[in-house]
């Protein structure tokens, strides 16, 4: 027999499902990722028509059955439809929450990786940083948060913290000039980049965002994030392809 749930998310994904309905992701405070069906949702004077939106966000109410959950209403406290009005802005979003899918679990923990999908929203929608620095933040601090963050304040060999490192990749991390000698693809960050690094990684979400770099560190440190997402991120994003394209058209 079903009963009523109430969780508070944001809609991740939502894709149709047969004439009328849709088959939605919403990541959760309460229970992470879960899927559930919005029955009749396609039809223009549908209820859920608007509250299935990607990146809405509020408070759901489902139905659990035994293996699936139903939508049966839902306050939407942010619909960040300012999103609509930027597709430069909109397709960044589409990818954060892509990301965000890809991490996430049913049944895990996921308040930190939504608190950081819900403040990535706000940043946007107000464009108070670089887009691309956005982004950087957002992927190094998603990773982190999953456990899979580089090791920015010691060696990851032997745990010095005094000695001149280099940045390995593929070692995880720095690397301290006395256990380098099989690295072969480190190289000595900016002090600038490390610096930020290690601020993302260690700082709570809500002052995540509220800094600048240099165009110079800004280069270094998306080449760092693309080759740390290229050994550890095994997934490649659609939106982000088509991110990509839409920038170097414009």
């Amino acid at each position: 027999m079903s009963q009523l749930i109430t969780v508070t998310g944001m809609v991740i994904s939502a894709s149709p499902i047969g004439d009328y309905d849709k088959r939605v992701v919403i990541l959760t405070k309460e229970r992470g990722k879960l899927s559930a069906f919005a029955k009749g949702a396609r039809r223009p004077q549908s209820h859920l028509a608007g509250v299935t939106a990607p990146c809405s966000f509020g408070t759901f109410t489902l139905y659990e059955g035994r293996t699936s959950y139903t939508i049966h209403s839902a306050e939407i406290s942010h619909y960040f439809a300012e999103l609509r009005m930027d597709v430069e802005a909109a397709y960044y979003a589409f990818y954060f929450l892509e990301f965000a899918d890809y991490y996430a679990k049913e049944g895990n923990d996921e308040r930190e990786m939504l608190k950081l999908l819900f403040q990535t929203m706000r940043v946007l929608t107000k464009r108070i940083l670089p887009l691309p620095l956005v982004k950087n933040i957002f992927e190094l601090k998603a990773i982190s948060i999953n456990g899979e963050g580089p090791q920015v304040f010691q060696c990851v060999n032997c745990g010095c913290k005094d000695r001149p490192c280099v940045f390995s990749v593929r070692a995880g991390g720095l690397v301290c000039n006395e256990c380098d000698r099989q690295v072969t693809d480190g190289w000595t960050l900016h002090t600038s980049t490390l610096y930020a690094m290690q601020y993302i990684i260690s700082s709570s979400i809500e002052k995540l965002y509220t800094f600048q770099l240099s165009a110079e560190v800004m280069k270094e440190f998306d080449r760092v994030m693309e080759r740390y997402k290229e050994v550890y991120v095994e997934k490649r994003f659609k939106s982000l392809e088509i991110l990509r394209q839409l920038t170097e058209l414009c």
